[in-house]
């Protein structure tokens, strides 16, 4: 089953986990109103695709206005996102999530996942990484925790 960040998110604030606010968009005009409910100074605009390596794509911005956040959302939605995961077809952006901008003290990395082969839950988790987590794993393997459930 794949979902989206902003579905994943939702799971984990049902659930008392802290998150960031954000809200699901479908068109230009609804990023902006969604960022203009959250509030400024800071929104990232994300694209919500079922890959990883969107941020290295060009799939998630930061940006400082609500006319940032119509810029964005114009460029994004309904263009082909390609990454590493991907494949050189890409896939295309139906939706963003509008979120709200963070302080980042330290940046973490965690994955939750169903190991096919045990049919078990499987934990990924870093101190190191982030959207740099591959390289992490090629490098630095030591650097990253593995455990199932």
């Amino acid at each position: 089953m794949n979902i989206h960040e902003y579905q994943a998110k939702a799971v984990l604030a049902k659930y008392g986990v802290p998150v960031p606010r954000g809200h699901a968009a479908f068109t230009p005009e609804e990023a902006v109103a969604k960022a203009r409910e959250l509030g400024g100074p800071v929104w990232v605009v994300k694209a919500q695709i079922h890959a990883g390596g969107r941020g290295k794509a060009g799939g998630v911005k930061v940006v400082k206005s609500v006319e940032d956040v119509e810029k964005e959302a114009k460029r994004l939605l309904g263009s082909t996102l390609v990454t590493h995961q991907t494949g050189p077809e890409g896939k295309e952006v139906h939706r963003l999530y509008i979120e709200e901008g963070s302080s980042i003290a330290r940046e973490l990395y965690l994955s939750v996942l169903v190991d096919r082969a045990t049919s078990r839950i499987s934990f990924i988790v870093s101190t190191e990484g982030g959207m740099d987590i591959e390289e992490v794993a090629a490098k630095t393997p030591e650097k990253i925790l593995s455990f199932s459930i």
